[in-house]
């Protein structure tokens, strides 16, 4: 059922959200729910299914715009450019309060500029702060020039954004509540069995599975009581890991699809993830892992040379060290998972330190209601415009 306002036309408040990728129609979902719950709210924007579910007037792009890495974004150069200008006519003709961006920063920094290059006078609000800090800090002072508000779900990133003028409100990791009702069911770890968890993405699944894979086929001839569970995102990326898992030969000891990724973390003792949210998912469900990326030459090469911190992994960022082993690149093959799956399968003391290191971090992240405190600061920065 859509998100409908209760106040009269006059006194309507309304946000054009753009998220692209499935974590961000996620939160900007949620968002939307959570200030619809004060009523008095208009919708509109780009993101996925579940903020289309809310409001029809929110296109479902996801489909187009979920692609990582330069080589990828590339390709479909005349697509983003193209949507870009329907975007800003949109914004233009449609004439919101505010422009709320959720993360995406390759598209809505560019739309951000043009924006107000283009007179806009609304509000732009920023809600999950891109990753300059990892890339291009110097980002983090022309954002304070466009942005009204920050809302980061990181602590260390408020200092950041602060520092350069940009109001900036820390609002929690919704990770937080979201990871709750998991955690309450009080899953069991079971001793011999390792998650393969390759990420969401169709790309993700063809760099990083067959790795895993190889893996699986090391450990099983050393540890013949092993097993394995992996899913997909979607139900088709689900199947195509059962025919990789079935060309393998290696269905008779890995179960695909039968429990969701949450639920294999949960009951794991062990495992290897690809770098993105599912490793911050993995640190709060207190998942011992390694983690594993794997990028064309290209995207990896540039990423190299413009880097600003140390660390791939969110968790060993936070950290300032290698809490979660990073396994990269050319190290993102069978025999280095392997070894690395096999140093914590054998190792209770290991496992155990890695779960306490990964619950310091997981601490930082905030209490739980992230998603109230961003609505409650939406709502505030369109207040401060009215």
């Amino acid at each position: 059922m859509a998100l409908t306002a209760n106040k009269p036309d006059s006194l309507l408040k309304s946000l054009f959200l753009i998220a692209g990728e499935i974590s961000g129609d996620t939160h900007g979902a949620a968002l939307m729910e959570s200030l619809a719950d004060s009523g008095g709210w208009t919708f509109a924007g780009l993101g996925g299914p579940e903020m289309t579910r809310l409001a029809p007037t929110v296109e479902d792009w996801l489909g187009e715009a979920a692609v990582l890495g330069l080589w990828e974004v590339l390709k479909k150069y005349g697509y983003f450019r193209r949507k870009m200008e329907e975007t800003l006519t949109r914004i233009q003709n449609e004439s919101p309060d505010a422009v709320v961006f959720i993360d995406y920063p390759g598209f809505n920094l560019r739309l951000a500029k043009r924006l107000r290059e283009g007179g806009y006078s609304g509000k732009l609000i920023y809600y999950i702060s891109p990753q300059v800090w990892a890339w291009k800090k110097g980002r983090i002072k022309t954002m304070a020039g466009l942005l009204d508000l920050m809302i980061c779900i990181f602590p260390f990133e408020k200092e950041l954004y602060e520092s350069s003028g940009l109001r900036t409100i820390f609002a929690g990791h919704p990770l937080v509540d979201s990871l709750d009702p998991v955690k309450a069911r009080g899953i069991v770890r079971e001793e011999n069995l390792v998650a393969l968890l390759p990420g969401s993405r169709e790309r993700e699944i063809a760099a990083l599975y067959p790795a895993m894979l190889g893996a699986a086929a090391i450990l099983r001839e050393r540890h013949p009581g092993l097993r394995f569970a992996t899913t997909g995102a979607t139900a088709p990326l689900t199947e195509r890991l059962r025919e990789m898992t079935r060309e393998a030969g290696l269905e008779e000891i890995i179960e695909v699809g039968q429990q969701t990724s949450h639920e294999i973390m949960c009951r794991a003792t062990t495992g290897v993830v690809a770098s993105g949210t599912a490793t911050l998912e993995a640190a709060c469900l207190g998942l011992p892992y390694c983690l594993t990326y794997k990028v064309a030459w290209l995207t990896a090469m540039v990423a190299r040379r413009v880097m600003s911190v140390k660390y791939l992994g969110i968790v060993n960022v936070m950290a300032s060290r290698e809490v979660v082993k990073e396994l990269l690149q050319e190290r993102a093959d069978g025999p280095s998972l392997a070894a690395e799956l096999e140093r914590l399968l054998s190792s209770v003391d290991a496992r155990r330190r890695l779960q306490e290191d990964l619950a310091s971090v997981v601490a930082k992240l905030g209490g739980g209601g992230s998603h109230r405190r961003a609505a409650a600061s939406v709502a505030a920065a369109w207040g401060d415009q009215a």
